[in-house]
């Protein structure tokens, strides 16, 4: 993926905030897209069709959480990365953004070296997804990671993001033993902190929405979900 072709839609109330991180990002040769809200943001989204969308969650009209979730609902938007640059750093904060579909969290202020840094990051692991796409069949359920679809018994299952990444991390090597900080690292990112309960959250969502039996047939058997 080259920059020149990069598209980064950047969301913010705040001016100064876009001038700064979207020249940063410009002078790393990325194209640069912006909006103000979350209604502009969806607009901005269908039109452009970004790689990766850095968006606010405290915005007038429509905040991130909402925009975000009707991003995830729109067809040739489904691969788009979404993460949310906000002052809020709470565990439930971070478990809400990505119920709502966001693939990252980052924290402001932060440092625009360290910013790029996490960009490229993010980048790289959409590159990386794309190579990697496939179909899953286990236990019954078939997992199609390109278009984030899980279907079991004819009947398609809707997950958030991250608990479907956890979730097909898991189905494709049923029985191994994953270990918190590998599943940390393919399913946010090495670069990325999240709680230490965030991993127990959505294994118990999993477990509800999959099912209990059919989860034990898929999940590492020695790794202990405390929940």
């Amino acid at each position: 993926m080259k920059k020149k072709n990069t598209k980064i839609l950047l969301v913010d109330d705040e001016p100064d905030i876009l001038e700064i991180v979207g020249y940063n990002l410009s002078q790393e040769g990325y194209q640069i897209i912006t909006a103000a809200n979350g209604k502009e943001a969806i607009a901005k989204a269908k039109k452009e069709i970004p790689d990766l969308i850095i968006m606010d969650v405290m915005m007038p009209e429509m905040d991130g959480m909402e925009a975000c979730e009707n991003i995830r609902k729109i067809p040739e938007l489904s691969n788009v990365l979404i993460t949310f640059l906000t002052a809020r750093s709470e565990d439930y904060s971070q478990v809400a953004g990505f119920d709502a579909g966001a693939d990252d969290y980052i924290t402001k202020p932060i440092k625009p070296k360290l910013l790029v840094s996490k960009v490229k990051a993010l980048l790289r692991r959409l590159k990386e997804k794309e190579q990697n796409s496939e179909t899953l069949n286990v236990g019954g359920i078939e997992i199609n990671r390109e278009e984030y679809k899980i279907v079991k018994d004819n009947i398609e299952i809707a997950l958030p993001r991250k608990e479907f990444e956890l979730f097909y991390l898991l189905a494709s090597k049923p029985g191994k033993v994953f270990k918190r900080d590998e599943i940390l690292d393919k399913v946010w990112g090495n670069e990325v902190v999240v709680g230490g309960r965030t991993i127990d959250v959505h294994i118990r969502k999993l477990r509800e929405k999959i099912g209990e039996e059919l989860f034990k047939t898929i999940k590492g058997v020695g790794y202990k979900f405390e929940v």
